[in-house]
């Protein structure tokens, strides 16, 4: 009965009235099912949340446990209350090469450093030779070779030419990072659309032109998606060269740790890295967010990851 009053209205209706109506109830189904989407997403954000935090206690609560019985030696693995007795006691009183704020502003600032540097040298070098097939096919061997190279061996080699201060480990992060950005971008700049290419060429663009408005967007992915891993690397690279040798930063903290065979001492070094780790990836994807909101959110975005 319903339908049919609601179909006879219709009919009684100009068609500009029943347009109207139409678009509201599409608008309103549209809104119903945004909402919907919406709570799935925050109701599957708060159970990954959840989900992460009972993983956690589980961990650190059997750790601890294992270390009271007496099932694994608190001596070699240290035990959670006494990595937080450790943390309490650097940031109160410091370490043993001063304040463990300098320790960290140290090694954040070799380490960022080696991220710009890194970031700038893989994303030109890249480029040019995504689109230079000639130069990828000279220099590609030596860039392989230099890959090969173990890092530990690269940095040894840094300090020999540049000693123990600030340069060596900022080299050391940069070489780190420049591997994983420049694959990438090169491989990013290899995958463009060649029609787009040959497009911008028909209506005369320049390869400058075409290099900013055609290639550096479509690679622009990829890239991005480097430097997710490519801060961690950074760090990495910055910790490696103060635990080869160093006067401040928190490489030498953790091997002064392990000179004295302080297990919770590594572990709390370890939890700070980490704690540093997880800031820079939430402002390298809100950067990326912002940096790539002319392309279609993921199914993971979507999802709410």
């Amino acid at each position: 009965m319903n339908t049919t009053s609601e179909s006879k209205e219709r009919e009684m209706q100009t068609p500009d009235q029943v347009r109207s109506v139409l678009q509201s109830e599409i608008a309103a189904d549209e809104a119903t099912v945004k909402a919907r989407a919406l709570r799935q997403a925050r109701n599957r954000k708060i159970k990954v949340n959840v989900g992460r935090a009972l993983l956690g206690i589980f961990v650190v609560g059997g750790w601890q446990l294992f270390t009271q019985w007496k099932i694994i030696d608190p001596f070699f693995f240290g035990q959670p209350s006494g990595i937080v007795k450790q943390l309490g006691d650097w940031f109160q009183h410091g370490t043993s090469f001063g304040s463990i704020w300098t320790q960290i502003g140290v090694t954040m600032e070799e380490a960022l450093l080696g991220f710009v540097y890194g970031v700038l040298g893989g994303v030109v070098l890249g480029v040019l030779l995504g689109q230079v097939r000639f130069l990828a096919d000279v220099i590609g061997p030596y860039i392989k070779i230099v890959n090969a190279v173990p890092r530990i061996v690269l940095g040894s080699i840094f300090f020999v030419w540049l000693g123990l201060g600030t340069p060596a480990k900022v080299l050391l992060a940069s070489v780190l990072v420049f591997f994983v950005v420049f694959f990438n971008a090169f491989q990013g700049v290899r995958e463009v659309d060649q029609v787009f290419v040959n497009n911008a060429r028909v209506l005369g663009a320049s390869r400058l032109q075409i290099t900013r408005h055609v290639v550096l967007p479509s690679a622009f992915t990829w890239i991005t998606a480097s430097l997710h891993v490519a801060f961690g690397f950074a760090v990495i690279g910055a910790i490696v060269g103060e635990f080869l040798g160093a006067q401040q930063g928190l490489g030498l903290v953790i091997s002064d740790a392990q000179n004295h065979f302080n297990p919770n001492g590594v572990f709390a070094a370890m939890v700070i890295i980490g704690i540093i780790a997880l800031t820079a990836e939430s402002g390298i994807s809100l950067l990326e967010k912002k940096l790539l909101a002319w392309r279609p959110p993921s199914s993971t975005e979507v999802a709410g990851l």
